[in-house]
């Protein structure tokens, strides 16, 4: 007999294409999917064999989907705490220089443990710095979301373009780009899983305009549309970026992609604070997704994206932590928060509502990662990424919109979270991983690095 599982005396916000949300009602699972979501009492036949969750006193949503991450950066938090971004790099690429295998994978655990705990059912991970001799680093990463139970969209990212060739990173922490082509074309077929249900999928990504040649932004696209697989950069963080696209290259970032053919529905772009209006149709029209940093991008102090524009034009847009060296939180839920908050800082208090912040965090993310027709909404059929949030504590109790509870509130507790039907975290604990270990690992991990870079640990 399938495995089953029914919540039910729960809110529910679907977030489906009608805005399906229910005041008390139950989600049905049946193996890895969703059989049935509905209303009030479940029917009498769904409860026969299933494990029953009291959903009482809580909120059902889509698992969280986390579009943009750099987890080896875990191990290097706390660190040029008052620098802007390129300040920021030049301070920490040497460090970065030290990583290794083992020190991604304590890094990819404390991370991915800190997303699930947060309701994130799926992230991403952009690893683009490969020390040589440092192991294999994109399957330390890959070994960490299968411990967890986290779906797993990772990168091969990579930088060509060192401060040698014009470019910002030492060239200590940059690769040949024919090695990088090998070394991409081997993960995808290696790991990348194009089949329905997949825990895992890879994508192409060149770190950045500044830090990748445009021959290599042209062959990684190449590559990736032989290959069938998506593509994935920073764009348009900063205005430093903006002026080294126009004096090196002539155009502004975007066009800067546009000619090397990284505009489309098949890639995805992080930060995106610095766009023209006409880009940010352009980004609509040609349904280029934007994976939204909001807390990274106040701790760099890079500016506010338009994300309500960028709604408003019909582009993708996900919320995406960030790496935990510009995010230390490096939690989810908080993120849409931040979103609401900053779009109404740059927009006032009409520009994004709670709804709008949970469906960028849900399905603006899903449609990022080309997985909307699986994750991101609570529908028979999808897959059964699920967070049960309680908001009947302290925090949140009274609040009777449970989605402004969740979204404008402090991030609740997660008292069930499943990915493909399989419990990650119950009563606001993790199931498949020892948190106090991985706490142990993180610590010496950040400690070895320290010492290698010659920083001073206190």
């Amino acid at each position: 007999m399938s495995k089953r599982l029914l919540i039910e005396g729960c809110a529910i916000a679907t977030v489906d294409a009608a805005g399906t949300e229910h005041v008390s009602g139950y989600v049905a699972v049946e193996g890895d999917r969703i059989s049935a979501v509905g209303a009030g009492a479940p029917p009498a036949e769904l409860r026969e064999g299933a494990r029953i969750v009291d959903g009482s006193g809580c909120l059902a949503t889509p698992g969280l989907v986390n579009c943009h991450h750099h987890l080896y950066q875990w191990a290097t938090r706390g660190m040029a705490q008052q620098s802007d971004l390129f300040g920021w790099l030049v301070e920490l690429y040497p460090v970065w220089a030290g990583i290794d295998e083992e020190i991604v994978r304590a890094a990819s655990l404390a991370g991915l443990a800190a997303l699930a705990l947060s309701g994130c059912s799926t992230s991403t991970d952009h690893h683009y710095v490969f020390p040589r001799g440092a192991g294999d680093l994109l399957a330390a990463g890959i070994e960490a979301a299968r411990e967890v139970g986290v779906r797993f969209h990772p990168t091969r990212g990579s930088m060509d373009l060192g401060r040698s060739r014009g470019g910002l990173p030492p060239d200590e922490v940059v690769e040949d780009r024919d090695e990088i082509l090998a070394a991409s074309e081997e993960a995808i077929d290696r790991y990348h899983d194009p089949s329905p249900g997949a825990m895992l999928r890879i994508a192409l990504a060149p770190c950045s305009p500044f830090s990748v040649s445009r021959e290599l932004m042209a062959e990684s696209a190449e590559l990736a549309r032989r290959k069938g697989v998506r593509l994935h950069t920073h764009l348009a963080e900063t205005l430093d970026e903006e002026e080294y696209c126009r004096e090196r290259y002539g155009v502004r970032p975007v066009e800067y992609l546009e000619e090397l053919g990284w505009i489309g529905d098949d890639v995805w772009l992080a930060h995106c604070i610095h766009l023209s209006g006409d880009e940010v149709e352009r980004f609509g029209q040609t349904g280029t997704g934007v994976a939204h940093c909001p807390s990274s991008n106040g701790r760099l102090g890079a500016g506010i994206a338009p994300v309500a524009a960028l709604v408003g034009a019909g582009a993708p847009v996900g919320l995406g932590v960030d790496g935990a060296a510009s995010n230390e939180a490096g939690e989810l839920a908080g993120e849409m928060r931040q979103a609401l908050l900053l779009a109404r800082l740059a927009g006032g208090p009409e520009a994004l509502t709670a709804r709008q912040a949970l469906e960028m965090a849900t399905m603006g993310g899903a449609r990022c990662l080309g997985r909307e027709d699986e994750i991101g909404s609570l529908e028979p059929g999808k897959l059964a990424d699920l967070a049960l949030w309680r908001l009947d504590d302290l925090w949140h109790a009274g609040m009777e919109d449970p989605v402004a509870a969740l979204v404008l509130g402090p991030a609740p507790r997660v008292e069930l979270l499943l990915v493909g039907g399989e419990p990650v975290v119950e009563e606001g604990g993790l199931r498949t991983v020892d948190e106090e270990e991985m706490a142990r690992d993180i610590a010496e991990a950040s400690r070895r690095l320290a010492r290698r870079s010659g920083e001073v640990v206190g």
